[in-house]
Parts: structure tokens; C-alpha cells; sequence
């Protein structure tokens, strides 16, 4: 452990990477402070206009001010990416040590299930379920929870099943451990560096879903700001030309955020990964 801390303190991507998520997590969590502006204030007389010392961002066509939603967005979109992803994880991780440990109909069903959701293009099936439970963010949050945890359950399965053929596993089985603590004090520590690995990506691909439904207005609803519903509201071909910065610093921002949990997850999966450990290691002492 303390070797992967090591490796992730001398990771440039964990730096950077966190340093932009703590960013974005400092700004929606000081918006109200950080906005000169109320995010939902209509003024259509200051409509479009450019970045200036009064509207750091500009205004949108509406007259609203695209730094105050902005910063405001930065809300929705995070709380989505963690909260979809806590179910997504819940849903996974129970399923998948279920699945892996006790194996027969158990596993069969789960992981049946979970083909029959990875089988449907992801954005077509959030459309879907969205469109069917009538546009919301409490929907957003639960749809995108739903449709990811058949990852999260197929990864941990596997990991599960290299586990419970190990010594101390079967040990403890032969000494008539309850499954219950099995599960839970040994089995589950041995899947969690996988499982953090993961969730950190997914949160990245929660907040592109969640702006990509937003894009398509069945994301978060008017007046609530999100950078999906931001771009939205300056893609047509006048704006795009007359005030491009009314879908490029909302486009920025999901940018930022995406790379941000990618640089992020990708130095957590080299930092513990054994497999990376090892090949820092002298080549003789490899040989040997």
C-alpha cells in the first residue's frame, strides 16, 4: 500500500487530475459566493453580450449571466456524476460478490441481467428510461445508477471468482466463517482497488451522460442551469457566430471534468496495480 501511495504521489496525472476536480468541487461548492450574478436572472436587454469586467463569461441570448451558470452547473453535474455512480457502485458491488461467491442460479441470473443492459447502446437506453419516467434530475440520478452497474457487477464477479479459490478464503470456509463475514472482511478489501478504479472513470462518463441528456432537454429542466442544457441553448448557427461563448466555456467546462476523473482513475489504476509495481522493479530481480 504504501508503494502505491508512493507511485501516486509521483504521478503528474493524480496531481493534475486532482487538482482540477478539487477546482470544480471548490466552485459549485462556493458558487453562491463566486457568482456576481443570479444564474436564472433574465435581462434581455444585456442579451449576448461579450466577456467583460461586469459579465466575466458573457451573457447567454436571454440576457443571463453564462459565469453564474456556469459555476452553478458545476453543481448538477457533479452531484450526478457521484450520486449515479454511488448507486451504480452499491448496485455492482453487492450483485457481483453475490454472483461470484455462490455461483449456480445466482450467477447465471445476475450476469444475464447484465448482458440484457450492456446489450442496448448506453445514451439510446438512458433516452429511454428517461423519456419513459418523464425528465428529472432525481431520474437522471437513478437512470444512470441503473444502466451502470452491470460493469461495475461483471468486474467484480471476476475478481470475486480469483478470490474465493484463494487459501485464506477456503481457511476460513473449513473453520465455518458465516458467508456474511467472508464476504465482508475478506473477500470484499480484495476487490476494492478495482472497484475505486472504476467508479472514479465512471464518474467522468456519468457527467457526459447527463449533459448529453440535458443537450436533449430530458436532462435537468429550465431554469436550472447545466452545461448540457447551457450548450444547448447556443448551438444554433447565429449565436454559434455572433456569441460562441455562450456553448464554448460550458463545452470547456464538461471537458475539464472529464479529463480531470480520467487522469485521475488512470493514475489509481497504475498505482495499484501489481502488475505495474512490478515492472518497476530491476530487471534482474525480475529475472530472478
Amino acid at each position: 500500500m504504501s508503494r502505491s501511495t508512493d507511485r501516486l504521489k509521483r504521478d503528474r496525472r493524480a496531481w493534475f487530475g486532482g487538482g482540477v476536480i478539487v477546482l470544480l468541487i471548490v466552485l459549485a461548492v462556493a458558487a453562491p459566493l463566486l457568482a456576481r450574478h443570479n444564474p436564472t436572472d433574465v435581462d434581455l436587454i444585456n442579451s449576448l453580450q461579450p466577456p467583460s469586467p461586469q459579465h466575466w463569461f458573457g451573457t447567454d441570448i436571454q440576457g443571463r449571466d453564462v459565469w453564474a451558470r456556469l459555476v452553478y452547473g458545476a453543481r448538477v453535474s457533479l452531484t450526478v456524476g457521484v450520486v449515479s455512480q454511488g448507486i451504480a457502485l452499491t448496485l455492482g458491488v453487492i450483485l457481483g460478490l453475490l454472483a461470484g461467491y455462490y455461483g449456480k442460479w445466482i450467477d447465471e441470473t445476475v450476469m444475464r441481467l447484465a448482458d440484457v443492459t450492456l446489450a442496448f447502446p448506453t445514451l439510446l437506453l438512458l433516452i429511454a428510461l428517461v423519456a419513459a419516467l418523464s425528465p428529472s434530475l432525481t431520474v437522471v440520478f437513478v437512470t444512470i445508477g441503473l444502466v451502470g452497474w452491470a460493469g461495475m457487477a461483471r468486474l467484480v464477479r471476476g475478481q470475486v471468482l480469483v478470490v474465493r479459490e484463494l487459501e485464506f478464503v477456503q481457511a476460513e470456509q473449513a473453520l465455518g466463517a458465516h458467508d456474511a463475514r467472508i464476504l465482508i472482511h475478506h473477500i470484499l478489501p480484495s476487490v476494492v482497488a478495482p472497484v475505486v478504479i472504476a467508479a472514479t472513470l465512471g464518474v467522468a462518463g456519468a457527467i457526459m451522460a447527463e449533459s448529453s441528456l440535458s443537450f436533449l432537454g430530458l436532462g435537468v429542466q429550465p431554469p436550472k442551469p447545466s452545461w448540457g442544457s447551457m450548450i444547448a441553448d447556443g448551438r444554433d448557427l447565429y449565436q454559434l457566430r455572433r456569441a460562441p461563448w455562450t456553448s464554448v466555456f460550458p463545452g470547456l467546462a464538461i471537458g475539464a471534468a472529464v479529463l480531470g476523473f480520467n487522469l485521475l482513475g488512470d493514475a489509481l489504476r497504475d498505482a495499484l496495480d501489481p502488475r505495474a509495481v512490478r515492472s518497476t522493479l530491476p530487471r534482474t530481480t525480475v529475472q530472478t
